[in-house]
């Protein structure tokens, strides 16, 4: 028999690059899906993650961060981000804890005005700052929108984020629930395995290199209780292709252990992770690469 208290819907979560999106939709969802580090500009693709509930189903899309693009995959993160404002049912806004609103925040406005979907604020890190600050960057933000919510939360301690949770399915509409209810992501194994790799990279490599590196799966064979998995790290410079293997190739060892321990715990399986280092030149401005590594912008108009 149909529940008819029954909530489902779709939340996007939007913000600058590195307010902490990933971490939030994590932290809400219960398990590792969005890969995360210090680096501006690590979600590039849409990560569609359901959170399963007695009350009802929250269909989470984590987007790239928006910002000013510099090349073709730039373009591509920020049309994810904002054509993810079409078709939801509530928008989750992260920010930092702070008075000041810079350029950045204040395109997002721009764009938020433009909306007729309950927007909640979500002020993010506030285990950075005192509680009492809290309610004067509250009144900051509320003059420059009409807020459905605003949450105070800490992704990264799990404060507030209950409440949040409430707040969502306040604004969900009444349905059935749009997934099974042992689905957590509908993100291919594969696409979720590159980017643990990425994601090792990211936290491990020098500032430079991290925006010009790629990462796909050759090959993922079981053989017995073992997966044999080969994987090839692209950049965009010889020098960078030094950078990443190290000497003696420690670097690419230390890139592909920490990797390999994550992929084991999520597979539940023993793993043999070979990495691959290519140089493959402004790979961020060819259209063909760019579809190559997964980011096709087809995929942006499907929710």
């Amino acid at each position: 028999m149909e529940n008819k208290s029954y909530k489902s819907g779709f939340v996007t979560l939007v913000g600058r690059p590195n307010v902490g999106k990933s971490t939030l939709m994590n932290r809400l969802i219960g398990q590792k899906i969005a890969i995360t580090s210090d680096k501006p500009q690590t979600t590039r693709n849409r990560i569609r993650t359901i959170l399963t509930l007695e009350e009802g189903q929250i269909v989470f899309l984590d987007t790239p961060g928006i910002h000013r693009a510099k090349n073709k995959l730039g373009d591509y993160m920020v049309n994810v981000a904002e054509h993810t404002l079409e078709g939801v049912d509530v928008i989750l806004w992260l920010v930092e804890p702070s008075n000041y609103i810079g350029a950045g925040d204040r395109h997002i406005i721009e764009v938020l005005r433009k909306v007729k979907i309950p927007v909640i604020l979500v002020i993010n890190k506030t285990d950075t700052v005192n509680r009492e600050e809290v309610f004067s960057f509250i009144d900051s933000y509320r003059k420059e929108l009409d807020f459905a919510e605003i949450v105070p939360v800490s992704a990264l301690k799990g404060n507030n984020v209950d409440e949040l949770l409430g707040c969502i399915l306040r604004y969900l509409p009444y349905g059935p629930a749009l997934y099974d209810e042992d689905t957590v992501t509908d993100q291919p194994m594969r696409q979720i395995v590159a980017e643990l790799i990425r994601e090792k990279a990211l936290r491990l490599l020098e500032e430079e290199v991290p925006h010009g590196i790629a990462v796909s799966i050759e090959s993922m064979k079981e053989c017995g209780s073992i997966c044999h998995i080969e994987a090839v790290i692209t950049c965009e410079r010889e020098t960078h292709k030094g950078i990443i293997i190290g000497k003696g190739g420690q670097m690419l060892k230390r890139i592909g252990s920490a990797a390999r321990r994550e992929i084991e715990d999520m597979m539940e399986t023993r793993i043999n992770l070979k990495l691959f280092v290519k140089v493959k030149k402004d790979w961020r401005d060819s259209d063909f690469l760019l579809k190559n590594f997964g980011y096709n912008p087809k995929d942006i108009s499907s929710t």
